[in-house]
């Protein structure tokens, strides 16, 4: 790594910190420490995906980017500087595609020289809970660089990137590198039909980006899995934790979804009406929920008895964070909902929503926090004012968890008074969603029975 690339990655693994709840790593050792490397990545969040990426490694990721962002000679000058390699999208500008020969040159150096290249096969980002049907750009670098044998061995290795909510403040990504790719085998096809050679290994590419992440292969089926995930993988959670005593960091969310991905799947096979039914089932669930301004949360909340020991911890909780949550909100408050506004306003599809956010705190919060910091400077004295910069983003993020703790509150007191002025609607709410738990534990059971196992 470079300096300047060094202190940008510095910069972001701070923002990301900040940004982002957890951040969890999986096999990260299978990126060689040296050595020429691709890296083939799903693209679900714009720029965070590769901040993400060249903030977890601890190599420098020359990135494959859209030659668009280059079109501004500040932002094209910090991104030659960081690595980045311009590459040329027929979407883009269909006139510009024959200077994909430099962008293929670049990328070959930087191989030749051992260094990492990331590329995102499938061209753009999306948010669709799958990967889409990748290009097959990244399997002709690897096997025209394997051609040459000019460097050393190339690592093929996939990456899936999993955001538990894309769009949301303090929420949990995923970063899984799975096994690297053997390249040499479709190398011995390519010299005699480089054709197929090609087909074979972007479909292997595909397979092993879809290994690294909840792969939902029918795209009308995702509303279905998003909603099962929200109604039932925290009762899966409590289930483990529970029955085998697991704690909270042991238990693989993806896992659990990736299951229930793949149980669905298995009933739309044999038992499709099942499927219909659940659909329905939930469908009748959330319209109740919408018609009485009512969130699952506080239905399941109101289904579970909680301890008298628990309660005594929340109110204690709340009473000595109550301060601290009124501090954070007066320090923190404009440039946490300014950075909001300006993604609400500007960001043109959901994928850029969290990107727009991110950069915008990047700005609005230093400037925030730099100008409350020479006011308190200014009044009370370098020392006080040294306390206050600390004090900053670490009551910004209390503040932000009491807050949540405020809005599950509130929620629960919504269907309080539900339940004290109507409540057969109430006790409705309840019913179904009992019942629909109950009909998805018997599918786990089927499924379960059926597959000896499955990945549950």
């Amino acid at each position: 790594m470079d300096r300047f690339y060094t202190c940008v990655r510095l910069v972001s693994r701070f923002w990301l910190w900040f940004f982002f709840r957890d951040v969890s790593v999986v096999h990260a050792e299978r990126v060689p420490a040296a050595g020429p490397v691709l890296l083939c990545i799903n693209h679900p969040n714009n720029l965070i995906d590769s901040l993400l990426v060249g903030g977890v490694l601890p190599r420098k990721v020359h990135y494959l980017a859209t030659a668009a962002l280059f079109r501004n000679r500040l932002v094209a000058r910090f991104l030659t500087a960081c690595g980045a390699i311009p590459v040329y999208r027929k979407q883009d500008d269909p006139t510009q595609m024959d200077k994909n020969a430099d962008a293929f040159a670049a990328c070959f150096r930087a191989l030749e020289a051992g260094r990492l290249v990331g590329i995102y096969p499938e061209g753009t980002t999306h948010s669709e809970i799958r990967v889409q049907r990748i290009k097959t750009g990244a399997s002709r670098i690897a096997l025209t660089y394997q051609a040459t044998a000019r460097g050393g061995p190339l690592a093929l290795v996939p990456v899936g990137l999993s955001f538990d909510a894309r769009k949301s403040f303090r929420s949990r990504v995923r970063v899984s590198f799975g096994e690297p790719i053997p390249v040499a085998p479709y190398a011995a096809v390519h010299r005699d039909d480089p054709l197929r050679a090609v087909e074979a290994l972007t479909s292997a590419i595909q397979t092993g980006m879809e290994a690294e992440i909840l792969h939902v292969a029918r795209p009308e089926r995702q509303d279905l899995i998003r909603a099962l995930e929200q109604i039932y993988r925290g009762d899966l959670v409590r289930e483990l934790q529970e029955e085998r005593g697991l704690g909270g960091r042991q238990i693989d969310p993806l896992r659990l979804s990736q299951g229930i991905a793949d149980a669905v799947a298995h009933f739309e096979e044999r038992d499709p009406a099942r499927v219909e039914r659940l659909w329905a089932g939930i469908q009748r669930y959330r319209g109740l929920l919408a018609a009485h301004h009512v969130r699952d949360q506080a239905v399941r909340a109101r289904g579970e008895r909680t301890r008298g020991r628990a309660r005594l911890r929340h109110s204690w909780e709340a009473s000595v964070g109550l301060p601290i949550f009124a501090y954070g909100c007066l320090v923190n408050g404009l440039p946490y909902l300014l950075p909001r506004l300006i993604a609400h306003r500007t960001a043109r599809k959901e994928t850029d929503y969290a990107t727009t956010r991110l950069l915008a705190s990047i700005v609005a919060l230093p400037l925030f926090w730099a100008l409350e910091t020479w006011i308190v400077w200014r009044v009370a004295g370098l020392g006080w004012a040294l306390a206050f910069a600390v004090s900053l983003p670490v009551s910004g993020l209390l503040a932000y968890r009491y807050l949540g703790g405020v809005g599950r509150l509130q929620g629960r007191l919504r269907f309080g008074w539900l339940a004290l002025t109507h409540r057969d609607s109430a006790a409705r709410l309840l019913a179904e969603r009992q019942a629909l738990v109950a009909e998805l534990e018997q599918a786990k059971d089927d499924y379960l029975r059926a597959t000896r196992g499955s990945s549950f």
